[in-house]
């Protein structure tokens, strides 16, 4: 979910509006999975527990974007997907926050305890929004395709 829409965030060109499309209706689907496990997780914590309230505020945002109608002509879709994309990662990371999961940030997959890592920070071109965390060792060492 989150590699998919960092991807799609990162594009610095128009994709095809069919794509976009595609791409909105995903996450639109991982919303929908995130947004009820996320409240089931939040449900069990304390009231004053402050990651659970922010978890719960960014679900609230989420819900709203959901209910965003589709957008007219190609940049206005773009626009509105990637306000989408923006919401599954920043869910994602509000699921890792409640369940204690630590992710890669390049192969989005755990680090689990005993994983060699190193701390990873990025600036992402399609908002200047610094993203930091951990990814693995063999990750930082693996080739990429631009």
């Amino acid at each position: 979910m989150r590699a998919q829409a960092t991807w799609f965030l990162d594009q610095r060109t128009l994709l095809r509006h069919q794509t976009v499309k595609g791409f909105g209706q995903d996450f639109c689907g991982y919303l929908g999975q995130l947004i009820p496990r996320i409240g089931q997780l939040a449900d069990v914590l304390p009231p004053d527990d402050v990651p659970a309230r922010v978890a719960l505020a960014g679900v609230g945002e989420a819900c709203r974007r959901l209910g965003e109608e589709g957008a007219a002509g190609l940049y206005g879709e773009v626009e509105r997907v990637k306000r989408l994309a923006r919401s599954v990662v920043a869910r994602c990371d509000h699921y890792d926050a409640l369940t204690g999961l630590v992710m890669c940030l390049a192969c989005d997959k755990p680090i689990e305890a005993g994983d060699a890592w190193v701390p990873y920070d990025q600036v992402s071109p399609s908002g200047g929004v610094a993203r930091a965390g951990r990814i693995h060792c063999r990750c930082a060492n693996a080739p990429r395709r631009h």
